[in-house]
């Protein structure tokens, strides 16, 4: 049977596309997604709003020089639109923004394009966005830029953003001040009164429901009558800022649906897009892919999940899609691909070269060692070694790029200085490559996993008052609101002390080290101990703390061997981090490495004792979260006897 072609309706104030399978209405000449009909719903997304709140693209701007991570908002609306493609198979349509002189101060001195696919027996519609700056207009800071669906509430209860993170969600009116009680900041609210009593005493956080870039796939909301499911799908992450373990929102209540392309959550204004004067910059964020899908039983009704996933992985097959029409989205052909095989190298562990399996090899703009999870201008491709180390990336845009990685199991960042410059076609080899991560000596003792988390290390019950019940006995235990404030029950007067050799981390080791609140609620800054035995010191040798982080906000970590008072410490980071991670449920953020030398003369043989002090001490929710920290004694005295 022949499926019904794809038509396109023009009047004065809408634009609609229509494939006999869904209906999608947009604002003229604005590019408001406005109305979605599908399986006999009139329209999926939420009627009792403004047009212009239902379905849109947004950005968050400010002015060049200045700081943090706000700034103007704009659903931005085009002012032209236009036909790229009309044909029975495929509509293309674009709704732009032009910029010229006169708006400066109003709009961000961008040229927009937002553009929307509709294919012929497609089950949804795909939208994607060229933004272009030249190099003489002025510069500016862009924090944020995304798709935002808002669903009707009378419809889509059921969240699904994992396997293991799906549920009935609470109402939108359930967050208003006469139902809830905002907690220590706004997205955070205690559902006092709910319309449904189930959610009485649960607290509602959007990004309890956030996700790493590589797991980031597919997620939305099904509604049970009729069965049907409203799913943003993102094929590949070439486009978002931040490599992949960068975390975004998802979906929350609302009910709300999000495509994010470029934000600071989780990492603070080390992420906020800063161009310079002069510097000219394009880039095309998406396609992603807005699927709808139904059953006839309302008893299978969660089964469409299942089936979203499975339209993933169609959508991660036909990537680079081949339908776009702009010429800035190449397809594969124009694209290239390179393989290699990485190695690693410590010698304390093995003289021979390891593979290094399950690694994370990446091509991002070329920078400095570790560079690619602050990036944000360009486009980054992420792939994972096999078991002798092997990868391969392919569908890569041409330019020029840094190799870069990272090993589970070993601390610090690869970078390969060679600048790879990618041309349409190419067929890359870079062979065998080594890391040597860092490494003065042998392992005295260590505290951890070097994995770039806390997740391995002691994560409290919740407060009784503060749960969101999904996460009750769930593996993802961090993510429940409040625990900082659980450092203070369990170390109400003095601090965390870890003993070596008889402290076990999974245990003994809070997961963040917070501030103390106080019976009066002032703070206090918190130092942590390590104790540990030494046989034998060798007072002219030198040994070396690594301190790997894991997430830091405006903190600062102060290291002291054997003196607790000494000033100035032997070590200090200064002040470190906006991550904002403990707020957000997360237990990582932005990955920072410290490697502090410690002389022989400071330790004594016996009992010595390292002194981890967080100073500021102005918010309960300042503080670091350690990924994994090591002390290595001083090498031996030939360098090639090191295992």
């Amino acid at each position: 049977m022949s499926t019904p072609r794809v038509q396109l309706l023009i009047e004065d104030q809408h634009v609609v596309m229509d494939n006999g399978i869904l209906q999608v209405t947009l604002s003229n000449p604005g590019g408001i997604v406005t109305g979605i009909q599908y399986n006999g719903i009139d329209n999926l997304l939420e009627v009792l709003d403004l047009e212009t709140n239902r379905g849109y693209w947004d950005l968050v701007w400010s002015q060049a020089g200045s700081t943090g991570t706000t700034g103007t908002f704009d659903v931005f609306e085009g002012t032209t639109f236009r036909v790229i493609v009309e044909n029975e198979e495929q509509v293309e349509i674009s709704f732009t923004r032009t910029w010229d002189p006169s708006l400066e101060g109003k709009f961000v001195s961008l040229n927009l394009d937002k553009r929307f696919i509709m294919l012929r027996n497609s089950s949804g519609f795909y939208s994607y966005a060229i933004f272009e700056h030249l190099a003489d207009w002025p510069p500016f800071n862009l924090p944020q830029t995304r798709i935002v669906f808002q669903l009707r509430k009378d419809k889509f209860h059921y969240m699904v953003v994992a396997d293991n993170r799906q549920r009935f969600m609470p109402l939108p009116d359930d967050r208003q001040p006469e139902r809830g009680e905002p907690l220590d900041f706004p997205e955070a609210v205690l559902l006092v009164d709910p319309v449904e009593p189930e959610f009485k005493g649960e607290v509602d956080d959007k990004y309890q429901y956030s996700c790493e870039n590589k797991d980031l796939h597919v997620h939305g909301w099904i509604c049970f009558d009729p069965p049907t499911g409203f799913w943003q799908i993102t094929p590949s992450s070439e486009f978002r800022s931040g490599g992949p373990l960068k975390q975004n929102l998802t979906s929350h209540v609302g009910p709300y649906t999000l495509a994010m392309f470029l934000s600071a959550h989780y990492a603070g204004e080390d992420l906020v897009l800063k161009l310079n004067p002069g510097e000219p910059w394009k880039k095309v964020f998406g396609p992603v892919f807005m699927y709808l899908n139904s059953v006839m039983d309302k008893d299978n009704a969660l089964s469409l999940w299942d089936d979203a996933k499975e339209q993933y992985l169609k959508e991660v097959h036909c990537w680079p899609y081949s339908f776009p029409a702009s010429e800035d989205f190449p397809c594969s052909d124009l694209r290239g691909k390179i393989s290699g095989r990485l190695q690693v190298l410590d010698r304390y562990i093995s003289h021979e070269c390891i593979a290094a399996n399950d690694a994370y090899v990446g091509l991002a703009p070329p920078g400095d060692v570790g560079s690619w999870q602050r990036e944000c201008k360009g486009y980054q491709f992420w792939t994972k070694t096999d078991g002798d180390g092997s990868f391969c990336l392919g569908d890569i845009r041409t330019g020029d790029y840094n190799l870069y990685a990272w090993i589970p199991g070993f601390i610090g960042d690869y970078r390969n200085d060679t600048v790879i410059t990618v041309t349409a076609g190419c067929e890359i080899d870079v062979g065998d490559l080594v890391y040597e991560p860092p490494r003065d000596g042998p392992t005295v003792w260590e505290i951890g996993i070097p994995d770039r988390s806390a997740a391995e290390f002691y994560i409290p019950d919740p407060n009784p008052k503060y749960i969101n019940k999904l996460f009750i006995n769930h593996p993802d235990r961090f993510r429940q609101y409040g625990l900082w404030e659980r450092y203070a029950d369990l170390y109400p007067d003095g601090d965390l002390v870890y003993k070596v050799g008889h402290s076990d981390y999974k245990k003994d080791w809070f997961f963040a080290q917070v501030n103390r609140k106080k019976d009066d609620g002032t703070l206090e800054g918190t130092t942590w101990q390590i104790k540990f035995k030494l046989d034998d010191v060798d007072q002219s040798g030198a040994f070396k703390l690594r301190l790997a982080l894991a997430t830091a906000n405006v903190a600062e970590l102060q290291v002291r061997i054997n003196d607790p008072k000494i000033d100035p410490p032997h070590f200090s980071t200064g002040e470190i981090g906006h991550d904002n991670t403990i707020a957000r449920h997360g237990v990582h953020g932005l990955y920072r490495l410290y490697n502090v030398d410690v002389p022989g003369t400071t330790l004594v043989e016996g009992e010595n004792t390292v002194f981890l002090t967080q100073t500021p001490r102005t918010s309960p929710l300042q503080g670091i979260m350690y990924d994994y920290i090591r002390l290595e004694g001083p090498p031996p005295p030939d360098s090639k006897e090191t295992l």
